[in-house]
């Protein structure tokens, strides 16, 4: 029994790391805080003393992925509160009423949408909108919550831009074709599990989905110029990138996400000139853009202490022997996708282990296989973490409790890795 503590206590030690941080959510002593105290209880117990663990948190605020994520951030709750302070959210909901019969695809619509652009925290961008389109319907805010996570991410397995997918053709040396062909029922199975959870009768029932005076005329003009900031940030993000990627690999691709979202946030001071240079005042001095901000600051300190101590390594040493193979593909990208909570970490931490594992055992055969098993694991991690930036942004943004929120997750989450499962299984 001793031994077998001994053998597993990494996973214990990350495992009692999470429970702190969701009893601290759970006592409401703040978002941040939770993630800050579960960080440092987490870098003590892998060894990490005081100053280096100071020092990671230090560190982690230089990083450049920081401070673009910052920007971000900072410009998708700019660019949200200018259109809802304007009145343009309301009049874009309207212009596209017409198209959008069905309460429940007004309710994904915009998710989904917003879901095309690979950006940190996109989740934000969309909650705005989702409130709009929901704001007559008598739904809960833990409701609206799930739908706008749930739907912001049913593409990532599939989006070529995403930084995951990225990272995985690099690392696998595999084609994006041979890797989409086995996880494009990613997105089918998400949007119908999200469907089933959140969205169909008798979980929403038609009496509170009730819109009054839907508008039923349609105006493409109406749309296309009420919905110009979103088209200047989704567009431009995705040609911005692309041309980055193509051209000037060696520039941070998040740069064209910080120049298009900059295009999007001056289309629409220009198109509402009454909004003025106090807008900004008022935007910057709000509190509950210093607590997203406090967030995402709590995040990257957890992630570099996480690496500084080595938690990855560690748990990656314990899986080794005869179960390294089915460790290296389903176990380990889960747990390191469910502690960091991105995909990227999974993928960069995790799949080179993976591929040296198949290599070692002459399996090289089998490696879009496992890699889709390894990406459908991590994935489920990802989207079940408690400290996805997504997640918390929209539990936050919509006030209401992250316990509770988290908890309409497990199932659909639990169904989406068995459906990653069947493909390893039967698609050879």
């Amino acid at each position: 029994m001793e031994s077998l503590i001994t053998t597993f206590a990494p996973f214990l030690k990350v495992l009692f790391a999470f429970v702190l941080m969701l009893a601290g959510m759970r006592l409401r002593i703040g978002l941040g805080l939770s993630i800050l105290i579960g960080g440092a209880v987490m870098g003590f117990l892998f060894g990490l003393g005081p100053v280096p663990l100071v020092k990671a948190g230090v560190l982690a605020l230089t990083q450049e992925k920081f401070h673009f994520l910052i920007a971000i951030v900072g410009l998708i709750l700019i660019l949200s509160d200018a259109m809802e302070r304007s009145g343009q959210s309301k009049r874009l909901m309207n212009a596209l009423s017409g198209f959008l019969r069905s309460p429940r695809l007004r309710l994904v619509f915009f998710p989904a949408l917003i879901g095309l652009l690979p950006m940190p925290g996109g989740a934000v961008f969309s909650a705005p909108m989702v409130k709009t389109v929901s704001e007559d319907m008598r739904i809960s805010n833990s409701q609206r919550a799930v739908v706008n996570y749930w739907f912001r991410h049913v593409w990532e397995l599939v989006w070529p831009l995403y930084p995951g997918i990225i990272l995985t053709l690099g690392l696998a040396n595999i084609q994006i074709l041979d890797l989409i062909s086995y996880t494009w029922p990613g997105t089918p199975v998400m949007l119908l599990v999200g469907w089933w959870f959140f969205l169909r009768p008798g979980v929403l029932n038609a009496s509170e989905l009730v819109v009054e005076n839907l508008p039923t005329t349609r105006s493409k003009k109406a749309a296309f110029k009420e919905g110009l900031p979103l088209l200047t940030a989704i567009v431009g993000a995705i040609g911005l990138e692309s041309i980055i990627a193509t051209f000037f690999p060696s520039i941070p691709f998040e740069l064209g996400v910080v120049a298009a979202l900059a295009a999007a946030v001056l289309c629409v001071m220009v198109q509402n000139t009454q909004l003025g240079l106090r807008f900004f005042r008022d935007v910057l001095t709000k509190k509950s853009l210093w607590s997203m901000v406090f967030v995402i600051v709590s995040i990257f300190v957890f992630k570099d202490i996480m690496q500084a101590a080595g938690v990855v390594s560690e748990m990656a040493r314990v899986a080794g022997g005869e179960a390294a193979l089915f460790a290296s593909a389903a176990f380990l990208p889960f747990l390191v996708g469910l502690v960091a909570g991105i995909n990227v970490a999974f993928v960069g931490a995790t799949f080179p282990l993976l591929l040296g594992v198949l290599d070692s055992l002459g399996m090289q055969d089998q490696t879009i296989r496992y890699i889709v098993l390894a990406t459908f694991s991590g994935f489920t991690g990802v989207m079940i973490s408690p400290i996805h930036i997504c997640f918390i942004l929209t539990c936050e943004y919509f006030q209401c409790d992250l316990a509770r929120t988290w908890r309409k997750l497990i199932w659909p989450c639990l169904i989406f890795f068995a459906s990653g499962v069947a493909i390893f299984t039967f698609f050879n």
